[in-house]
């Protein structure tokens, strides 16, 4: 079963490249909100891991803050966003562990590609992850 490709806006991607370039050794990490299905904003979220070169742990007050300023303006949680500094644009064993948002995309940053960022989604379900076609829109 393949799964419909997902429309984000150009500005948001841009946002969620430069945010992984100015972090190139750590993991950086969010949400992104949407309304009525499309993605809207970017939540940076600290990375409280205890490895952030590695792995990615959204820090829970932060967390919670992102999350009630969605619902004060109507969003639901898009996606779960981070960055891989060193590693393919793949979910980790460790990023499979974290499925607590079936619903959720997970979208990875890599830094890991010459010069060009890469930037891949996923829906991760019981452990698996299935990846889902990204494409750029002007809104």
């Amino acid at each position: 079963m393949t799964q419909a490709e997902i429309q984000i806006p150009r500005k948001l991607t841009s946002q969620l490249l430069h945010l992984a370039q100015i972090s190139p050794n750590f993991e950086v990490c969010g949400l992104i909100g949407s309304k009525n299905g499309l993605p809207t904003r970017c939540y940076p979220i600290e990375n409280a891991a205890k490895l952030p070169q590695q792995h990615f742990l959204l820090d829970a007050g932060q967390q919670i803050a992102a999350m009630t300023k969605m619902r004060e303006l109507g969003e639901n949680i898009f996606a779960i966003y981070h960055s891989h500094p060193s590693s393919p644009a793949l979910p980790s064993s460790h990023d499979l562990e974290l499925d607590a948002y079936p619903d959720a995309v997970y979208l990875i940053i890599s830094l890991n590609t010459k010069g060009i960022l890469e930037m891949r989604g996923f829906k991760i379900h019981q452990k698996t992850a299935m990846e889902i076609p990204l494409t750029m829109s002007d809104n």
